[in-house]
């Protein structure tokens, strides 16, 4: 069941995903070589204790951290820990905060130093087909232009997109219906509607776009071994269009 949204909730949504994408700001630009992913969950934690809002992640479904951290080969769901970043590496960044009842959820992939021509292409690639979804988001049209729009842009840039991952609803819960994959034919799945709310994220591989889980039970990992890349919106669908909450 898809659970439309008030403009009074999307109000509400929208302060939650302001404080996602302030925390996630902060985290970018205090990454540096060297740095142990944990100490990224250190600020994540730190950021949601000064807005007094909850971390999304923590606990949830027994994920031991607030903050998901994904290093080159990882896709998502990393556990932040004593891995320490170097130069070159890209590291995606999951996180959401629950705020008032409601959940806000975003994604962005960060070059630490500089990084290949190759990871530079997958990173614009992954965030122009989150913009190219999100322009999908309309009344009356069908779920599956989403999909079908970013899986268009990943591989016309010659890469793959993560089919075992999906994006999905959002508001009082993390995670809702819908479920969205990004990739399949467009003109298929339910007709948007005013009220919807989504958390679109593709997730992509500059190899295959098969993956397996490490021992942790939780890290995805490419099973080639290729450079995977994330990024994510929460958005809504309302009177004036679609806009997107997880924006600065």
């Amino acid at each position: 069941m898809i659970l439309l949204k008030s403009p009074q909730e999307i109000a509400k949504m929208e302060k939650a995903n302001r404080y996602v994408a302030e925390i996630l700001a902060e985290i970018k630009e205090r990454i540096r070589p060297g740095m142990e992913t944990r100490e990224l969950d250190v600020i994540a934690e730190e950021g949601c204790r000064r807005r007094q809002v909850k971390p999304a992640f923590k606990g949830y479904r027994n994920f031991p951290a607030c903050i998901c951290v994904s290093v080159n080969e990882e896709v998502v769901h990393g556990i932040p820990g004593h891995r320490r970043l170097k130069e070159g590496d890209l590291v995606s960044l999951d996180f959401g905060v629950q705020c008032d009842g409601f959940f806000g959820d975003a994604a962005i992939t960060v070059a630490v130093g500089e990084v290949s021509s190759q990871a530079r292409r997958l990173m614009r690639a992954t965030e122009e087909s989150l913009y190219a979804a999100i322009n999908q988001v309309k009344a009356g049209e069908r779920l599956s232009n989403l999909s079908h729009a970013t899986q268009k842009v990943v591989e016309d840039y010659g890469f793959a997109v993560i089919r075992q991952f999906v994006g999905h609803g959002i508001g009082r819960s993390l995670h809702e219906d819908p479920q969205l994959p990004n990739f399949g034919p467009p003109g298929r799945g339910p007709i948007m509607q005013v009220g919807l709310t989504l958390a679109i994220e593709p997730m992509t591989s500059a190899g295959s776009w098969q993956v397996r889980i490490l021992k942790d039970g939780w890290t995805a990992v490419t099973k080639d071994g290729s450079l995977s890349a994330h990024f994510e919106h929460t958005v809504a669908l309302t009177e004036k269009g679609v806009l997107i909450l997880s924006k600065l």
